[in-house]
């Protein structure tokens, strides 16, 4: 027997503890501790609906037997919160019934030495203990040249800090205040800007989007007249990817005319028969507020967001970082080598993914999610009701062996799963090089966000490693576990990749000299595309855009591989057909939606589309 279960030994009599949890908070929070402490002389065995009790074998800390203190398990929402039902213990005296002074001090004291002296009790005061180290180390093995990382607990940032450059090759290191692309997080920003407008009486989750953008149209004339807000942020409406990540569209253009294509865009899914994910249909999300208000979509996250937030810095458009501004750059994995990209604009999908801002300013983001949702500061921003709305499962999504999810859902803006008892919300991120883990753990007013400038698996890692150390759980080896799993898959994908290359035909030539390959396509969702021949070899260009040229590189017959000369954007594959009267009539793109692993190449891809170009000139 150990030297503090003597002095407990000591303290007390009588042969166990029956009933001890009182209805103080203090008594709420001891019974919390028990539950956590993990003490192998600790039992609880609630059951939803029906009385239980504590007994802590060997332990003795008697009360009289008419000081029966009971716990009864029920499913509640915790006040202030808004993250679903919780399986948690209500406590409770039973009527008429007093513990004396004396057993309640004793009993006080000894629960507190519980604690104390608990196995593991003593990694519960600095969670972040030894993170510093094994954040950089990680770093190191994934090859990220920049990192930032904060957490906000119980409503104060209790870390942050930046781990590396900004940019390689150049000394200047990354710290809270850098700013990164947030990418999809974007997204549950996009929620709460509507969300302020639901408050306000202005718009309804489930108005017909028509009601507000009459030029609102999709391929469907009955799907157009259905289709809600809540639809649209739901990703339930149908309609698939066709720009994100590394995929371009109509870049040069206005987000009107973006908005006005998805009248030809098919149907990958029928309407509210499952998710399919959509930067497009967030585009026309964040359509509606111009249309509501008279802001742009910009200055109405400016304004009724950052502004509150006490987010100066943060913005909506690349064309804001200003050349000495304190912000990462974005890099990727091409041909086996990291490397800096270029920064390119999303402000044509801008309410999907388009958010710039740093850790420090991010964290101003969790506080509002978190503590008493929707106030920041004291001053309520969006209404409790809203804020539970976002949070709330809309489509469900099934598990997650990797992360240990039983269940996963999406909501408004917000990846929505069960972990540990607990229900999180969620987002990444991932454009141009940029990666972001947005994580909030409601139920213990936790939040920790990561931002990384290269695409990676590690950002949702540092988050779960935070999570588990918050919550009490022994390390699970995330690092070793998610780089383990992504070495399998690039292993994997390289084979892939490797049996495309393997079947190419070799001594094919194409039917037709080059030249006659030449001219102008188009498609209706695609619109303009033109193929010419520059110092004997093929080029396509999209829209007349300088960004948007790929070098045709011949294959075998009439296939082409288009390899895009902005690199991050990879490649993509092409093949022409030809007419009865033998001259080339169409052009077919096959444009990689979501490639296996980007760092490996743009293909193989599972997940595609084919676009028939047709000869026009």
């Amino acid at each position: 027997m150990s030297h503090a279960e003597k002095t407990i030994a000591r303290m007390a009599s009588g042969a166990s503890t029956e009933r001890i949890i009182g209805r103080s908070w203090f008594g709420t929070f001891m019974f919390t501790i028990l539950q956590r402490s993990r003490l192998p002389r600790v039992a609880a065995s609630p059951s939803p609906g029906s009385a239980s009790h504590v007994r802590i074998v060997g332990y003795p800390c008697r009360p009289r037997r008419d000081a029966a203190i009971v716990v009864r398990p029920q499913i509640f929402r915790r006040p202030g919160r808004f993250a679903g039902p919780h399986t948690g213990f209500r406590t409770f005296i039973q009527p008429g019934i007093m513990m004396p002074a004396r057993q309640t001090h004793r009993c006080m004291i000894l629960l507190s030495l519980l604690l104390l002296h608990a196995p593991g009790a003593g990694a519960q005061t600095n969670p972040l203990a030894g993170l510093d180290d094994w954040i950089d180390a990680e770093r190191v093995r994934w090859g990220i040249p920049g990192l930032a990382v904060a957490v906000v607990k119980d409503d104060s940032i209790v870390y942050a800090r930046g781990f590396g450059v900004r940019r390689l090759g150049e000394p200047t290191r990354v710290d809270e205040n850098t700013l990164f692309g947030v990418a999809s997080t974007t997204k549950a920003m996009t929620a709460a800007a509507l969300g302020i407008l639901v408050d306000e009486g202005r718009i309804r989750w489930d108005d017909p989007v028509v009601e507000h953008l009459p030029a609102f149209q999709l391929s469907d004339p009955w799907v157009t007249r259905q289709v809600t807000i809540r639809d649209l942020l739901t990703h339930r409406v149908g309609v698939g990817r066709i720009t994100g990540n590394r995929l371009r569209f109509l870049p040069g253009r206005t987000r009107a005319d973006v908005m006005h294509q998805m009248r030809y865009h098919e149907f990958e899914r029928p309407f509210r028969e499952g998710y399919v994910y959509s930067n497009a249909m967030y585009s026309v999300a964040g359509e509606i507020i111009p249309a509501v208000t008279g802001l742009s979509w910009d200055d109405f996250l400016r304004t009724r967001i950052f502004a509150p937030l006490g987010m100066p810095r943060t913005n909506t458009a690349v064309a804001d970082i200003g050349p000495n501004e304190n912000a990462a750059w974005p890099h990727q994995e091409i041909d086996g080598q990291v490397q800096p990209i270029a920064r390119r604009s999303w402000h044509v999908v801008a309410a999907s993914a388009a958010v710039n801002t740093s850790a420090f300013e991010m964290a101003q983001w969790m506080r509002l999610q978190l503590g008493e949702p929707g106030v920041h500061g004291g001053t309520r921003i969006i209404s409790e009701r809203s804020m539970r709305e976002m949070h709330t499962p809309q489509v469900a999504l099934g598990g997650n062996s990797l992360t240990g999810a039983d269940f996963s859902a999406y909501g408004l803006g917000w990846s929505l799963r069960s972990y540990k008892d607990r229900w999180i919300s969620s987002h990444g991120g991932a454009t141009d090089g940029m990666n972001t883990a947005l994580t909030l753990v409601p139920s213990e007013n936790l939040g920790i966000v990561v931002m990384t400038n290269t695409f990676n698996d590690l950002a949702p890692a540092v988050a779960n490693r935070i999570v588990d150390a918050y919550l009490g759980v022994p390390d699970q080896g995330w690092g070793d576990r998610v780089w383990n799993s992504y070495r399998t898959r690039y292993a994997a994908t390289q084979a892939r990749r490797d049996s495309i290359h393997a079947a190419r035909i070799p001594n094919a030539p194409p039917t037709h000299a080059l030249d006659r390959y030449a001219g102008s396509y188009s498609d209706s969702l695609y619109l303009d595309a033109e193929v010419r021949l520059e110092n004997g070899r093929l080029v396509l260009q999209l829209w007349g855009d300088p960004e948007m040229i790929a070098d045709l590189e011949h294959w075998h017959h009439d296939t082409f591989r288009a390899v895009w000369r902005t690199r991050a954007m990879r490649e993509e594959w092409v093949w022409f057909a030809s007419g009865p009267a033998g001259a080339v009539e169409q052009m077919r793109v096959q444009w990689s939606l979501r490639p296996v692993l980007l760092q490996v190449g743009a293909y193989p891809t599972d997940y595609f589309r084919v676009t028939t170009f047709d000869r026009v000139r």
